[in-house]
């Protein structure tokens, strides 16, 4: 499940060149033809929401009372559903597809959330990147996983519970 987030996040970094930290959504988005639009939302516990019709760019919608950090990850996160899943029709008007990220969805214990959170995690912060800034920080830091954490949280821009839980995953930190 996660093995093929990972590679789908890895492959579109690539292909669309980009190679630093921290990963330019907004440049990512547009070039995957994904229009990404802040909108203050009313229900306040919804991150974002992934819209999707019929010969229509898709858009996302990201919550923006909430933290940059997590608005962050909430893009990533519907990018990870753009690029994974077909997503689940609704009616307004008119049919469309929708992935809505909210507190729930945020606990991810649906199959599909599993994976988009993984690929947001591999799309923000690449483990080659990962792996070399890691090999960066002083052997001060890298004994004290909080603090490097928190150093490269800094500079994935990403929370650092987000960038433990990414070092975690990756062996780097227990």
């Amino acid at each position: 499940m996660a093995p093929r987030a990972e590679t789908v996040a890895e492959q579109l970094l690539l292909e669309h060149g980009l190679l630093a930290a921290p990963v330019d959504l907004e440049r990512l988005a547009e070039a995957c033809g994904v229009e990404v639009v802040p909108q203050r939302f009313e229900d306040g516990d919804v991150s974002g929401m992934l819209l999707r019709e019929e010969g229509m760019p898709a858009v996302i919608g990201v919550n923006t009372v909430q933290a940059a950090v997590r608005q962050r990850f909430t893009i990533a996160h519907e990018l990870g559903h753009w690029a994974l899943h077909p997503g689940r029709l609704v009616i307004f008007d008119r049919p469309m597809r929708i992935n809505r990220r909210d507190s729930v969805s945020a606990m991810a214990t649906d199959r599909e959330e599993i994976q988009a959170n993984a690929f947001a995690a591999a799309l923000l912060m690449p483990e080659r990147l990962v792996r070399q800034h890691v090999s960066e920080l002083t052997p001060a830091r890298r004994r004290d996983p909080e603090d490097a954490a928190k150093v490269l949280a800094s500079i994935f821009r990403v929370s650092a519970a987000a960038m433990n839980f990414r070092l975690i995953n990756l062996g780097l930190a227990s």
